[in-house]
């Protein structure tokens, strides 16, 4: 949609809100709800205020300290939400209601360098100086529960009920028993704008998978939070939940592979086709920067969860051909030549992962890397470096980057480490399940 057809739907009454959404540290959509009206009069060419909070503070919307941007001591004031205006479409789950994602930035104009956002233009420019693109697809697993999201907060996240009591991945019968929910979702993300491909169903019980085209890298990270967001807000007007966290339960956790290719700014054409060595610089950055560059793929304590041998979750820092045991998967050929990235689950920020895979990426074309050989066999049996297994380690890693700070500035860095910091202090206060099964009676 533009703003010329916003415009005529305003006038003839078919639209009367508009969603300008940005995306925070979590990638989740955050914003305003605006008459139409009032948003084609001042917001679609002046932006909206909002507060600067909205990336200080934890997953709960708690104020934490640490953060240089936004805090008590600067009085918690304002940045701006500027509409990108080619992003603007309709949300068939909402009557009446269209959506656009805004770029934030301070009032003289300056971008917020730690928006996700933002992070990921800042790679798309650095690539665009080189005459490339980034295309990427992400692929989202979730787990559906027939347990409405209140009722499932109230009794504590226990006892859920899965939509599938089997594991039914690739099964057509298993999938027809969520067919409705699915179906509606597929039908109107692509109302949307979004090119749905294909659903399926996946391991976990109650698990599957929906699956879009490919795109710029830009519109991919727009596309997938939009996506995630949307699709929880179907599942609640269906009564149901939908979960994304990385580790449910002890079974198969739930990912988010990412398909990402260059391409060549003027003329579309795969970059990675033309120059197979471009390619095999881009995939050994990958693997140099990996462990310094998982706290961009795994954010969160509970991601770490998802890393076990044996569950198609990768353990091994390896690249291979069509080898779905390495971090690196290698498909495609030709025009669709790609690596695909399985470390990411799907709590992951698409902007962040995106950011840092281009980092990782040029960093290993800049300094022209040598790629080792791909590994062969069973990734998690093998003699390669093992991917972080904990959130202190990433942190860690992440600071001490000098491809994470040259890439993403100091700002940015420092204030992913604070964000970091935060998550661990609020693992390390939880008290667990696993606390009280293991200590209640017997300890």
């Amino acid at each position: 949609m533009n703003v010329d057809e916003l415009k005529q739907a305003v006038a003839n009454g078919t639209v009367d809100t508009v969603l300008l959404a940005i995306a925070d540290m979590e990638g989740r959509l955050q914003g305003k709800r605006l008459t139409a009206t009032h948003f084609l009069q001042e917001v679609a060419e002046n932006g909206a205020e909002g507060c600067n909070y909205l990336l200080a503070v934890d997953v709960d919307m708690d104020t934490v300290d640490g953060y240089e941007m936004a805090s008590w001591d600067r009085g918690y004031g304002d940045f701006e939400m500027k509409p990108d205006l080619d992003t603007l479409r309709p949300i068939p789950w909402h009557e009446g209601t269209v959506l656009v994602m805004g770029d934030l930035q301070w009032s003289d104009g300056r971008p917020v360098v730690a928006s996700p956002r933002q992070i990921l233009k800042r790679q798309l420019e650095r690539l665009a100086e080189r005459g490339l693109i980034a295309n990427a697809g992400t692929e989202l697993e979730f787990i559906v529960f027939l347990t409405p999201y209140e009722e499932a907060w109230k009794g504590g996240y226990r006892n859920l009920e899965p939509a599938n009591l089997y594991n039914v991945d690739y099964s057509l019968l298993g999938t027809s028993r969520v067919e409705p929910l699915i179906r509606r979702i597929r039908n109107e993300m692509a109302a949307a704008g979004l090119a749905v491909e294909s659903s399926k169903g996946e391991c976990n019980l109650g698990q599957h998978e929906i699956n879009f085209r490919y795109s710029d890298a830009l519109r991919t990270a727009d596309d997938h939070a939009i996506y995630k967001n949307g699709a929880k807000e179907i599942a609640a007007q269906e009564e149901v939940a939908i979960t994304f966290m990385a580790k449910f339960n002890e079974r198969e956790g739930n990912s988010c592979h990412i398909h990402c290719s260059l391409a060549d700014a003027e003329s579309g054409k795969n970059a990675f086709a033309a120059d197979r060595a471009m390619f095999d610089h881009f995939i050994a950055g990958q693997i140099a920067c990996m462990r310094e560059m998982t706290l961009m793929f795994a954010p969160y304590v509970n991601s770490y969860k998802r890393f076990a041998e044996g569950s198609f979750a990768p353990t091994a820092v390896a690249w291979g051909n069509d080898n779905r045991t390495c971090s690196l998967r290698v498909v495609g050929h030709g025009e669709a030549l790609r690596v695909e990235n399985r470390l990411p689950g799907a709590d992951v920020n698409p902007y962040l992962a995106l950011s840092a895979m281009i980092a990782a990426g040029l960093h290993g074309i800049d300094a022209e890397l040598p790629l080792e050989p791909p590994l062969e066999g069973n990734a998690y049996a093998s003699e390669a470096p093992r991917v972080s297994t904990n959130l202190y380690d990433s942190r860690d890693l992440f600071g001490a980057s000098e491809v994470a700070r040259e890439a993403f500035g100091e700002d940015v860095v420092d204030h992913y480490m604070n964000r970091a910091r935060i998550e661990l202090l609020a693992a390390e206060a939880a008290v667990t399940d696993f606390d009280l099964f293991r200590g209640f009676e017997r300890l």
